[in-house]
């Protein structure tokens, strides 16, 4: 079994208004030769088309930082290292690491 995508959902409130976030991880592999990639989308209620982001799939220290990325956006507020870490979990699924 092979995971390559994972949606996450997050909820909180900007300026009083509530909203929802979202996000897509999905695992590239490399082409031509290039990087393994995770790509990282995130979708907020104001951003329909989403951003994205390119994160190395062999580098922790990529997927930390995104994992943080996701944690204050999805939830609204900078966490704790524990709830960081769950968004860390997840992204590893997607990684070399």
């Amino acid at each position: 079994m092979r995971i390559t995508r994972i949606d996450f959902e997050g909820r909180h409130e900007i300026k009083g208004q509530a909203g929802h976030w979202y996000a897509t991880a999905q695992r590239r592999d490399g082409m031509h030769n290039g990087p393994d990639i995770v790509l990282v989308t995130i979708y907020a209620p104001d951003s329909p088309n989403g951003r994205e982001h390119h994160v190395d799939a062999d580098c922790t220290e990529d997927i930390f930082s995104m994992a943080q990325c996701l944690q204050h956006q999805l939830d609204g507020y900078d966490g704790s290292n524990s709830e960081v870490q769950e968004y860390h979990l997840e992204l590893l699924r997607l990684s070399n690491c």
